[in-house]
Parts: C-alpha cells; sequence; structure tokens
C-alpha cells in the first residue's frame, strides 16, 4: 500500500499507541508495500544477461509451499542441477515433502521457460524416486537435471507472465469464466501420461468441494504440530521480512489494504495469537472459498511418486501463469489433499482420499494438488524472495 493511498483512507494517522508502544508506520512497513531488498529479484530478474544464471533468476520467482523457496541450484555453462532443500519445509503439515517436490516442478518450469525466452534448447531429466518421511531425507536431494544448448529465441505469454504470478487470498468475484479459458486449464496436462486435471465449476460440485475443503483445514490445523510447522514461515514483523526474504506475510493474507495497515501496528504478541485462533480473516474461509466460479484438481497415478510430483508442480505453475495472464486470480486450496497425508502419517483410516476419488470419479486417478481460480477483487502484493547467492551450490 503506498502512502498516498493509506492516508486517503485513514486520515493523517501515523502513529498508534498500543499497549504503551508506539507502533510507527515507517517501522512496520505500511507505506512500502513490496519495496526493500526482500522485493528486488522480482525487479530485476531481467536486468542481467549473465547466461544460466538468468534462468535461475526466473526459477526463484516461481511458487512453493508457504513461501518455503525449498530450491538450490547447480549452474554451469552447459547445465542446471536443481536441489531440493529438505530442511525449508513446514513441517507436519507436509510429513512426506509432497509439497515440497510440487514447488520444486514450479520452479523448474519458469526455468525452462526462461531458458526458451533467452535463446536456449532445454532439456529435462526429472529423477525418479519415491516420496518418503521427511526425517528420512538427506539435507539436499538431487531433483532434476536441465541441460542446456543453444537455441532460437521463443518468448511466450507465459515467460512475460512470470512477474505478475501473485498467489491471491482475496475473495474472488463469483462470475463465469470464459469458456476457452476453462477448457485449456481442462485440457492442461492432456500430453503428460501421469498427470490429470480436473476441473469443476457446477453449483453443486462447488459447494461439496469448499465443505470438504473447510472440514480437512480444521481437521489439519486442529494438530499442534501442523500448527508450529506452519506458524514458523509466517513473518510478521517487517524487519524479519527483509531479512529472511521467504515464508507468508500480512501483505498477502487476503485483507483490504487499510485493515493490513492497520494490522501492521499491532504487537507481534497478539498477532501470533491472533494467526493461531484465526481471528484476522475479515469473512470466514468457507465464505471465502465459495466465492469461487472454478475449483481444480490434478491428480497422478502414484501421489508419492517424485516425478510425478515435480510434473504436478510445472502443470500448475504453467496454469497460475496463464490465469496470470488472462488478469484471473488464483491460489492453492490444498487442505483435503493435507488431510491425506495427515491420516496416512498418523495411521488413521484414510477417509479423505476416498472422498477426493469420489470428487474426480476415477479410483486410478489420485488427487495431489487442489486450486481455485476467478476474477480478483483486488490485486494482491509481491511475496519476498530470497537473493540469487543463496539459493546457488
Amino acid at each position: 500500500m503506498h502512502r498516498r493511498g493509506f492516508l486517503k483512507s485513514a486520515g493523517v494517522v501515523t502513529v498508534l499507541v498500543v499497549g504503551g508502544g508506539v507502533w510507527r508506520a515507517y517501522d512496520h512497513g505500511v507505506f512500502s508495500v513490496g519495496e526493500g531488498p526482500a522485493f528486488e529479484p522480482w525487479k530485476d530478474w531481467q536486468e542481467t544477461k549473465d547466461g544460466p544464471l538468468a534462468l535461475v533468476r526466473a526459477a526463484i520467482l516461481a511458487a512453493s509451499p508457504h513461501n518455503t523457496q525449498p530450491w538450490l541450484f547447480k549452474v554451469t555453462n552447459s547445465s542446471i542441477d536443481l536441489f531440493l532443500d529438505t530442511q525449508r519445509n513446514p513441517g507436519a503439515l507436509d510429513p512426506y515433502l509432497r509439497e515440497e517436490h510440487i514447488g520444486m516442478g514450479c520452479a523448474l518450469e519458469n526455468l525452462m521457460l526462461a531458458a526458451a525466452a533467452n535463446g536456449y534448447s532445454a532439456s529435462a531429466t526429472l529423477l525418479p524416486g519415491k516420496l518418503t518421511q521427511s526425517s528420512a531425507y538427506p539435507k539436499q536431494e538431487l531433483v532434476a537435471q536441465v541441460g542446456l544448448a543453444p537455441g532460437q529465441k521463443r518468448q511466450s505469454e507465459l515467460y512475460d507472465a512470470i512477474p505478475y504470478r501473485h498467489t491471491n487470498r482475496n475473495p474472488y468475484q463469483l462470475k463465469t469464466l470464459p469458456s476457452d479459458f476453462v477448457e485449456w486449464i481442462r485440457q492442461l496436462a492432456s500430453e503428460e501420461a501421469d498427470v490429470k486435471v480436473f476441473v469443476f465449476t457446477t453449483d453443486e460440485d462447488r459447494s461439496h468441494i469448499v465443505n470438504m475443503i473447510s472440514k480437512a483445514n480444521d481437521i489439519v490445523y486442529a494438530d499442534p504440530q501442523v500448527e508450529q510447522g506452519s506458524q514458523r514461515w509466517i513473518r510478521t514483523e517487517w524487519s524479519d521480512v527483509q531479512k529472511f526474504r521467504d515464508g507468508l506475510i500480512l501483505d498477502e493474507f487476503g485483507q483490504p489494504p487499510f485493515t493490513t495497515a492497520i494490522i501492521k501496528f499491532t504487537p507481534p504478541w497478539w498477532l501470533r495469537f491472533a494467526f493461531r485462533h484465526k481471528l484476522l480473516r475479515g469473512m470466514s474461509y468457507t465464505d471465502l472459498l465459495h466465492a469461487t466460479p472454478l475449483f481444480g484438481v490434478i491428480a497422478v497415478h502414484d501421489r508419492y511418486d517424485r516425478e510425478q510430483s515435480l510434473r504436478v508442480g510445472r502443470v500448475w505453475q504453467r496454469a497460475h501463469l496463464l490465469a496470470t495472464a488472462r488478469h484471473l486470480a488464483g491460489r492453492p486450496v490444498n487442505e483435503a489433499v493435507e488431510l491425506i497425508d495427515h491420516q496416512r502419517f498418523r495411521n488413521q483410516e484414510p477417509h479423505a482420499m476416498a472422498e477426493l476419488s469420489e470428487l474426480i470419479g476415477q479410483n486410478e486417478w489420485q488427487s495431489t494438488f487442489m486450486f481455485r481460480f476467478g476474477c480478483p477483487v483486488r490485486q494482491v502484493s509481491r511475496s519476498p524472495r530470497r537473493p540469487l547467492n543463496d539459493v546457488l551450490l
């Protein structure tokens, strides 16, 4: 939120006294949304033509669960190896690092789009393997290798959308999306043998999905270990945003700009309490989900196959970039799939798996990623990003 817009909304209010302390607007990022070192990678990703590193600059702008940015890259003039930093994860929320591998696929998709745009002929090799409990992984896991050779420059609308793609957690306008866009999403993985996209737009299906997600959200986040792992990646203080350059920040939580500005004045101890008890949502999560014209499910033949998880990430990144190019908003809504992991990890009956299988109507496919698209009620801020030097091996 810019200073002029804040003053117009709030009057000339620059300080707020809370609990005897003075919380200054400038110290809490009220007037500097999307600014500072944590956001520079969004601005300078095309400024330097530094060979293969230009591809990594695009890759680090990809989506990742809780903005954990779990990627590391080993770069030569003819290749880029992608490693998963297994320590950068949200704990019990992702006990098999399934979502982290999907995030790696998102980075790979950005990298491949940038390769074509920068005049490379790139070939990606996905390393086979099975996902296991997070404690069994090495600190760094090689997941993909990209070979580079000279090629013809091919810049696409998806590549052009990279700096504008942001996760939008606001309510959406409940109006029908263009039929060609819906069909494109439905056919997005048509050339993938092990990935399929299911699209849901009817009132009955959307209502069923909302209830499913809401119920799963309540169950998953009732687990204290899940809550603890998630909280690790929430940055409520502006100084931490600039220091760590990762995680979820207040400007992304779907609140109106004025509400977000007021929240930034709030002491950190109260914010932790508010996040824990879900007091910061201007509307219930269920109501927010109801304002969704399109839900999607990405499914695979084996939810815990590493290569298939990477391919899912590529498909999701591609879908979100297309939505961005069409001026639509999107975000993951993965609680129902996370409940599958949760029940498996806790040795509970696989009720969530059965419910999702019933939703898509095909037992040979396993749901592994869910999302929503719609027309945004407002645009959102960029998310912080780690600098290039921090992700190079």
